[in-house]
């Protein structure tokens, strides 16, 4: 119970400061044990009755057409359950949300200011980058099925918000930049970058063998 009253605080400080920066918050179902013989099994509980969703998503009903929440509403919400930090994506940002390997490679990559942003790490090792909104994917990487913009319409969790496997964490606080989203364009290059030098190196690694024919 005490643990989950100093997360309901802890998540609930996180969500009014995104409040406090005009970032569009969505209180999200919150993780739970079932009751009885299957306590072991965990779910997110968005309070309504019936709700068959065992994954992470939305409390509020409507909320892609609500208005955001100011910062007296987020108290109202998180007063009494510890629900997820969910941001909706398509008003002050987009998020790009990549494996580690395109991510990394983002962040490490030489000669574009424009593409540090914000950067959140979700369990399982995916790398959600916060982008200005509506630029959309260069096709390149709308080819890769590992590769999601999340735009109008969708959301995604902040940190520190718990999941299955662990906690969302920043990699890169919206602090460090002021609170500003990477330029789209920009970051998705250095991603394009590492994929082609992931696809030399495999050509690279290819044995040739030569061509023997039985007589």
């Amino acid at each position: 119970m005490l643990a989950s009253m100093l997360d309901r605080a802890r998540l609930g400080r996180v969500a009014k400061r995104f409040a406090e920066q005009d970032w569009p918050v969505v209180p999200g179902a919150y993780l739970t044990s079932n009751a009885g013989r299957h306590a072991r099994e965990r779910r997110f509980d968005c309070g309504e009755l019936g709700c068959r969703t065992v994954a992470c998503h939305p409390a509020r009903s409507g909320w892609e057409t609500a208005a955001p929440l100011s910062v007296p509403d987020v108290a109202q919400w998180w007063r009494t359950h510890p629900y997820t930090v969910l941001l909706a994506t398509g008003h002050a940002f987009d998020v790009l949300e990549v494996p580690a390997t395109l991510g990394r490679a983002a962040l490490l990559g030489d000669g574009y200011v424009a593409a540090r942003g914000p950067v959140a790490v979700a369990p399982g090792d995916r790398w959600m980058w916060f982008v200005r909104p509506g630029h959309g994917l260069l096709p390149e990487l709308a080819q890769q099925r590992d590769v999601v913009l999340h735009e109008l319409g969708s959301w995604v969790p902040a940190p520190p918000s718990p999941q299955f496997g662990g906690r969302v964490r920043w990699e890169l606080a919206p602090e460090q930049h002021g609170w500003r989203p990477a330029q789209p364009n920009a970051v998705q290059r250095l991603m394009l970058d590492a994929l082609n030098a992931r696809r030399a190196a495999a050509v690279r690694d290819i044995v040739w063998r030569p061509v023997t024919w039985a007589t």
